[in-house]
């Protein structure tokens, strides 16, 4: 990664970190703080330096991840589906010489798996006349898709499910803020419409079994949810700090008493910290492996076997940040639950993020792994 590069995110996240409270109260959307990031390079960062980007690992790629959503908890999260989308693109490699040029000009990607339906059937379609090619459906949950210049997506071309890609900029592709999630307001997770969209055939490509894509992909796209909250809750922890220093009166003491020495007021504090550290940490290590299974290229058996540490992680670290971000309230009294402080949004941007992929489901995987030795049979891991 080049120093440039670095010194333009630095510069970049510092700039972008006041105001977050403020946005989400008013519900204003990422577009200048996202574009800020790409023009900064983050969405480049692991485009190796021979096609123009800063050739990170993948562990740089998150460790920035988990600082911009310690600057934004949902500017941290929209980014999770061009993360996935880069490290598939570089897993594959065949479109490289494509799409390496587009990212390092700033391209965003958008993500768009699900649609609202009781069962996980896709309406989402191709339709072929002559040499033309063209999209129709409707998609939720599309975190990032309102921001971005392109969305990767599932549809089906005739009984076949494929991948799709589809450029943002033109009249078929809609993208709606009408997530009604009560934590992470921004990320534009609502709906995308797509009405007969072009497509360029270069941009579909056939989904398969493939033993190495399905966990290497679902191990991306958890570790980037995990480095979301491991970023949040640092930033809890500023909060927290940036409360507490300035009081000079403690609940329940008549006259000056500084909480910031207070006992109790340390030890919540000193919890905070711990979490937050600890969050960083594990997210980092697990990054770390899968950075050296990728470099060795990509072991299928050490690819599921990281996937299971994965869903390890994911049973552990929003537990320890769901605490953390419940206690802050402890340091202050009634005033600590002021909305001017926000501070109760970092447990709603947890609480909402441990929700994507319940952590209950993949914690019974886990048990079901390792008492029968069956897998599940998860191919959507973009969800």
């Amino acid at each position: 990664m080049t120093s440039t590069t670095t010194t333009d995110l630095a510069a970049t996240l510092a700039a972008l970190r006041d105001g977050q409270a403020e946005r989400e109260r008013e519900r204003r959307l990422l577009h200048h703080e996202v574009r800020a990031l790409a023009d900064a390079g983050f969405g480049s960062l692991r485009v190796p330096t021979e096609f123009g980007g800063a050739g990170s690992s993948l562990r740089q790629v998150i460790a920035h991840q988990i600082d911009i959503a310690r600057a934004d908890a949902s500017l941290g999260h929209l980014w999770r589906g061009h993360i996935a989308f880069v490290e598939k693109l570089r897993y594959r490699g065949v479109d490289a010489a494509r799409w390496y040029p587009r990212l390092v000009a700033g391209d965003v990607i958008g993500n768009a798996q699900s649609e609202r339906h009781d069962t996980a059937r896709l309406d989402t379609v191709l339709t072929r006349q002559g040499s033309t090619l063209t999209l129709t459906g409707t998609k939720y949950y599309t975190t990032g898709s309102i921001y971005a210049d392109w969305i990767h997506l599932a549809a089906l071309d005739g009984d076949e499910r494929v991948a799709v890609t589809v450029a943002t900029a033109q009249d078929g592709v809609e993208s709606v803020d009408d997530w009604d999630g009560f934590g992470q307001l921004l990320t534009g997770s609502g709906t995308t419409r797509f009405a007969n969209a072009d497509v360029d055939h270069a941009e579909v490509n056939r989904e398969d079994d493939d033993a190495a894509l399905w966990p290497l992909l679902g191990s991306v796209f958890q570790l980037s949810l995990l480095a979301t909250i491991a970023g949040i809750a640092q930033r809890a922890h500023d909060d927290l700090v940036a409360y507490v220093v300035p009081r000079r009166r403690t609940f329940g003491f008549a006259g000056e008493t500084l909480p910031r020495e207070d006992p109790l007021v340390q030890h919540v504090v000193g919890e905070v910290s711990g979490a937050a550290s600890a969050a960083r940490r594990l997210v980092l290590s697990a990054v770390g492996d899968l950075d050296e299974i990728i470099d060795a290229g990509y072991d299928r058996d050490g690819l599921q076997e990281l996937q299971w540490d994965v869903y390890r992680l994911q049973r552990v670290v929003p537990d320890i940040v769901l605490d953390a971000t419940t206690r802050l309230f402890e340091v202050g009294g009634a005033s600590a639950v002021s909305v001017r402080h926000a501070l109760d949004r970092h447990w709603r941007n947890v609480r909402t993020i441990a929700s994507h992929n319940p952590v209950a489901q993949r914690t019974r995987a886990i048990g079901q792994w390792e008492l029968t030795g069956t897998r599940p049979d998860w191919k959507t891991p973009g969800r």
